[in-house]
């Protein structure tokens, strides 16, 4: 069903919805953030801001067991997600979006599962991504003048610090296209509570090495001139969805858990 929707992103995308009330949910991993009630074209959805309202947690601190389970807990069946993006791939230039089809996680130190104990759960990730929302978003992107890559691979890092010529290098060796700071470990969570997860990732810069340096000025700048877009892109795709979800991601676990081992 389509109000069983969340969004994740920030305030230029929250500003284009048509929020009202607001629940913050106390969660077995502390507080979320907000879950905020909206609509998108008529649409219910909920929103949450990953790094705050105010944009004020870091990458490396945003609470992502907390947030995934609140919007579980909410009620929520699939997520959309935006995430900023460095280019690796020359292909890309600043202001594309990337809808990725894979993810290499070189995080360290977050907590990345809801699974520490027994019973211990193996989920399988031979497609990182939900099919279905990936479908729908590609579907939509005809919906944009932007140009729209409908498949990448996207590594995450801890940060907060911006990644250096050398990492780029030995990314781009493992197959990575894009580099950000968020895509991982929201998208393995939301696998292991059997949500749907999608992400539209925005180009807001070439990668370290391959322009002469990176500022949050230029993050910031793509991030608004891409919102407008960004907004038209998850419309058409919440209208594309289809009402029941029809994809893998909804049993996860039902081959996921171990048991009877002596």
């Amino acid at each position: 069903m389509k109000e069983r929707i969340a969004i994740i992103g920030g305030t230029g995308l929250e500003r284009m919805l048509e929020t009202s009330s607001r629940v913050e949910v106390v969660t077995p991993y502390g507080p979320s953030q907000p879950i905020y009630s909206a609509r998108i074209g008529g649409f219910p959805v909920k929103f949450m801001h990953r790094h705050g309202p105010g944009h004020e947690i870091p990458p490396h601190m945003v609470n992502y067991r907390a947030n995934i389970w609140a919007l579980k807990r909410m009620g929520v069946e699939r997520i959309l997600a935006t995430n900023a993006v460095g280019a690796i791939n020359p292909g890309y230039t600043p202001g594309d979006l990337v809808i990725p089809h894979d993810i290499i996680d070189l995080t360290r130190g977050r907590s990345s599962s809801f699974y520490d104990g027994p019973p211990v759960h193996h989920v399988d990730f031979s497609q990182p991504y939900c099919p279905e929302l990936r479908d729908s978003l590609i579907r939509a992107k005809e919906s944009i003048q932007r140009r729209v890559w409908g498949e990448g691979v996207y590594a995450c890092t801890e940060g907060p610090r911006f990644e250096t010529p050398a990492e780029i290098k030995a990314i781009a060796k493992l197959g990575g296209d894009i580099v950000g700071m968020t895509g991982a470990p929201e998208a393995f969570l939301a696998r292991e509570v059997e949500l749907c997860y999608a992400a539209i990732c925005y180009v807001s810069n070439m990668a370290a090495g391959l322009q002469e340096r990176l500022t949050t000025e230029e993050v910031v700048k793509i991030g608004e001139e891409v919102t407008y877009d960004v907004y038209k892109l998850i419309l058409e795709a919440v209208r594309l969805i289809p009402e029941e979800r029809g994809c893998p991601c909804k049993s996860a676990l039902g081959s996921a858990r171990i048991e009877g081992v002596k």
